[in-house]
């Protein structure tokens, strides 16, 4: 699991096919502390287990699942990353908890200055806009961003100027393709509310449950 707080951009050093899909030697922008052969960190918001740790050089494989849900397929040698090693129990929850299992591709429909602050807004799959919210969470090339606004297909972030210099989300332009992952929360909910065992009797907890002790709208 992640936060979604990115600690770092990388580095693609290396890209080479294996297999079906991608090996990418990668290098952090930060120092890997008690490296762990193994262990998951997330690049531009997908999961990759990190093997062959060499200072804040490692290797990562891309199976073919992952390069059609993710932008990673698209990336060249010397492309910068977001980058975030796993949350541990002790963390800091400052973003939203995140897998690290990208939905699908977005695309970015406009970016424009609002003050001191940048406003995108993206499209996506519209089998995924029930998951969207407004002033709910989403995980866009890694970083926990809270939406602004949906409505059909769109929905827009505002983003403060800290974020945009320390992450790739300043590369950003109309058209741009990113990787989203919709808060897990929303689709837990969904799963058990839809889960009604043969023979087990109604549950209490509906979608007017829900709704009368304000958690929908």
């Amino acid at each position: 699991m992640f936060t979604g707080i990115i600690q770092g951009l990388g580095t693609v050093i290396e890209k080479r096919p294996s297999g079906g899909g991608i090996v990418f030697c990668l290098e952090a922008g930060f120092e890997l502390t008690d490296p762990e052969e193994g262990e998951s960190i997330a690049v531009n918001g997908a999961c990759l287990t990190a093997r062959d740790i060499k200072g804040r050089r490692f290797l990562a494989d891309v199976s073919p699942e992952s390069l059609t849900r993710t932008s990673l397929g698209q990336l060249e040698v010397g492309s910068k990353v977001n980058m975030e090693r796993a949350l541990r129990l002790a963390d800091r929850l400052g973003g939203h908890l995140v897998s690290g299992h990208v939905d699908t591709l977005g695309r970015v429909e406009e970016r424009k200055a609002a003050g001191n602050f940048t406003l995108f807004t993206f499209s996506l799959d519209a089998g995924l806009t029930k998951y969207i919210i407004e002033k709910g969470s989403i995980t866009i090339d890694g970083v926990s961003l809270t939406v602004n606004s949906c409505s059909g297909n769109r929905f827009s972030v505002s983003i403060i100027p800290h974020t945009l210099a320390i992450t790739t989300l300043g590369h950003l332009r109309q058209g741009s393709r990113v990787n989203l992952e919709v808060d897990i929360i929303g689709k837990y909910v969904e799963k058990l509310l839809g889960a009604q065992p043969a023979g087990a009797s109604e549950s209490k907890i509906n979608p007017a449950f829900l709704a009368e002790h304000g958690f929908l709208r």
